[in-house]
C-alpha cells in the first residue's frame, strides 16, 4: 500500500503566538534552571570536590616573556560552578548552563562586584527567528543584562543589538542599536552620551563571526577604561587559526597595552563555538 504525503503546502505549524500563550518564555526558563540545578549545577558541586579540569589558553601580549592574564586562567577550575553561573542561568543567559563561561568571568570580576563599574554587552539574544545568530522562539533577550546588574549592585548595565525591536530601558539598564558589520553604527553606539565615559567590562555576543567580531573589536577597543576587560564570546572552531595569526601578527603591535588569552572551554555543551578571546587593558 503506498503512503501519500501531503503537499508541502498542507502542513500546519503551530503559530509562535500560539505556542507562547500555552508555553510562556518565563515558564520555560524556570523549568529549564531547575532542571540544570538538578542535573549538573547539583552534581558538579559535589564533584568539584575531587576532580578539576582546566581551560585550553594560549596567552599573547606577554610582559617579560609571561603571559599574567593566560596564567591566571588557565588555574580556573571548569568543573566548579559558581554563584554567576546559578544567576546567568535563572534569567535565562546560557552563559553558565550551555557555555560556563561564568566559571572564567567568576574568575577575572571576583575582586569588582562591588565596585561602580560601566558594563556593555553587545548582543541582547533575541528570539526573532528573522536575524542571524537569534535565541530560538524561547529566548529571554536581555537574560544576560539583568544578570549582570545583580551580579554588580552598583554597576551600570548597557546593552546593544542589532533587533530594534528588543531594546528596552529597566533600573540600571539602557540599551541601543548597533549593526557590528557597519563601522558607522559602531561610531554612532560610542557617541551615545552615556557611554561618551567608555565601560570597565565589555563583552561581544553578538554575530558570531570572524568577520563581526574583527568589527567590533576594532572599532570599540579604545573604549575600554584602564584595567577593564574586553571579551569576544563563541568563536568558531574553524576560525581559531585566523584569530591566532591577528592577534600574533597584528593585535600585539597595533595595541602594545592589551594582554589577549584565547580560552578553549572543552567541557561546555556547544564546543562548536565554545572558545572566548579576553583582553585586558593594562592600568596606566
Amino acid at each position: 500500500m503506498a503512503i501519500v504525503e501531503s503537499p508541502p503546502h498542507a502542513t500546519k505549524r503551530i503559530p509562535r503566538t500560539l505556542l507562547r500563550r500555552f508555553i510562556s518564555p518565563r515558564t520555560l526558563q524556570n523549568v529549564r534552571y531547575r532542571w540544570w540545578s538538578l542535573s549538573s549545577d547539583l552534581p558538579r558541586s559535589v564533584s568539584s570536590h575531587f576532580t578539576a579540569r582546566s581551560p585550553q589558553v594560549r596567552g599573547f601580549g606577554a610582559v617579560n616573556g609571561s603571559s599574567s592574564l593566560a596564567a591566571e586562567l588557565q588555574k580556573v577550575n571548569m568543573v566548579e560552578p559558581t554563584r554567576m553561573c546559578r544567576v546567568m542561568t535563572k534569567y535565562g543567559s546560557d552563559k553558565g548552563r550551555l557555555h560556563r563561561y561564568t566559571t572564567i568571568y567568576s574568575a577575572l570580576f571576583k575582586e569588582r562586584y562591588g565596585q561602580a563599574l560601566r558594563i556593555l554587552e553587545l548582543g541582547l539574544g533575541t528570539n526573532n527567528p528573522d536575524v542571524p545568530s537569534n535565541m530560538g522562539l524561547f529566548g529571554a533577550p536581555g537574560a544576560s543584562l539583568r544578570g549582570w546588574r545583580e551580579l554588580f549592585p552598583k554597576a551600570l548595565i548597557y546593552g546593544a543589538d542589532v533587533d530594534r525591536r528588543i531594546l528596552f530601558s529597566e533600573d540600571r539598564i539602557k540599551t541601543f542599536h548597533c549593526d557590528q558589520l557597519d563601522g558607522s553604527s559602531i561610531r554612532s553606539l560610542w557617541s551615545q552620551p552615556d557611554l561618551q565615559d567608555g565601560v570597565d567590562i565589555l563583552i561581544e555576543d553578538g554575530l558570531h563571526t570572524f568577520e563581526g567580531n574583527i568589527s567590533f573589536l576594532e572599532g570599540s577597543i579604545g573604549h575600554v577604561r584602564p584595567g577593564g576587560i574586553y571579551i569576544t564570546e563563541d568563536i568558531m572552531w574553524n576560525d581559531v587559526e585566523s584569530w591566532y595569526s591577528r592577534i600574533a601578527d597584528i593585535y600585539v603591535r597595533q595595541y602594545p597595552k592589551l594582554e589577549f588569552a584565547f580560552v578553549a572551554l572543552v567541557d561546555g555543551e556547544n564546543r562548536a563555538s565554545n572558545n572566548m578571546l579576553v583582553i585586558r587593558r593594562g592600568v596606566e
